[in-house]
């Protein structure tokens, strides 16, 4: 990726294929999140329909330019569960990404290497199920203006791929617009040099 303004996530959920070894199953799954309440809602959805399952371990990360990320081994040896999940979401280098790797205990220790590389698998399966996609990093920002200054702005929106977020036509119109961040300097300054026109970064 060369543009420092653009990120991979994936679209929609997805589940990956069934990894086995020694008796024990192993199943991946992949959600599309922005925040910690959807990551817990996302954990307990699992564990209600996997409720016979031993363990379930996680690896997240979220956010575009500051990540945040976390590696939960759910009982199992130190590192074997979590960071390789979380290995996978780095080689795959998305982000605003849940990855849950089920096992299902078949009776057999794996030991930690047996472990690593099947949490590994798991979550690789559940990545390649995944339509991984682009975005951009957005900057906001809010316009204030009076009406009359309307079709001069709704101009300069079209002209430079600006796109509106959030509208109050009255007397004093408000508008949110979303515009790439590489973009974003250029289009503050459009805004700025116009009398009549305030912008302010949100």
């Amino acid at each position: 990726m060369t543009e420092e303004d653009l990120y991979q996530t994936i679209l929609e959920p997805a589940e990956g294929e069934i990894f086995k070894d020694k008796n024990s199953k192993f199943i991946g799954f992949a959600f599309p999140v922005d925040n910690e309440d959807q990551i817990k809602q996302h954990l307990e959805d699992v564990k209600k329909t996997h409720y016979s399952a031993r363990h379930w371990c996680y690896a997240y990360q979220i956010g575009a330019e500051s990540k945040q990320y976390r590696a939960n081994d759910d009982g199992e040896p130190s590192n074997s569960a979590g960071m390789p999940i979380y290995g996978q979401i780095q080689s795959f280098e998305v982000t605003n990404i849940l990855i849950i790797v089920v096992r299902y205990y078949g009776g057999v220790k794996l030991g930690v290497g047996g472990l690593i590389n099947a949490y590994r698998t798991g979550a690789q399966l559940a990545l390649e199920a995944s339509k991984i996609v682009e975005r951009t990093i957005n900057k906001e920002f809010q316009l204030i203006f009076e009406y009359k200054n309307m079709s001069k702005v709704m101009r300069l929106i079209k002209e430079n791929e600006v796109e509106i977020k959030k509208q109050t036509l009255e007397l004093n119109c408000m508008l949110e617009i979303s515009v790439r961040k590489s973009n974003g300097s250029k289009v503050f300054e459009l805004f700025d040099q116009f009398y009549g026109i305030e912008i302010k970064e949100l």
